[in-house]
């Protein structure tokens, strides 16, 4: 049988650990924000992974759709060209999306 003090031991370590690493993150956002890599990467990375996720999504869809990638297009047109019309995020995913649910079930 395991001695209790080496349990509650192992388990303050654990707890110290995963502590620490969910702390960190947040001691350390004020000395990197005035670093210049993590300043570039902060413009960068959101839309690398966005189309990123977009292409995945798109090639997945467009491979199973029997009639081709069509409503995977015109949704994204569609969402592309509101988006550089309006400038309102949630009107453009609503729209894409309802054009692209219309077009795949009928």
């Amino acid at each position: 049988m395991i001695d209790t003090t080496y349990a509650l031991g192992a388990l303050g370590a654990m707890a110290a650990v995963t502590f620490g690493l969910r702390a960190l993150p947040f001691l350390a956002a004020r000395f990197l924000q005035s670093h210049p890599l993590v300043q570039r990467l902060g413009r960068f990375l959101p839309l690398a992974i966005m189309t990123l996720l977009l292409l995945h999504t798109l090639v997945g869809s467009a491979r199973d759709n029997p009639s081709g990638p069509w409503a995977e297009l015109t949704a994204v047109a569609t969402v592309t060209v509101l988006q550089g019309w309006r400038r309102q995020a949630l009107l453009s995913i609503l729209t894409g999306t309802a054009l692209y649910v219309l077009m795949r079930n009928y």
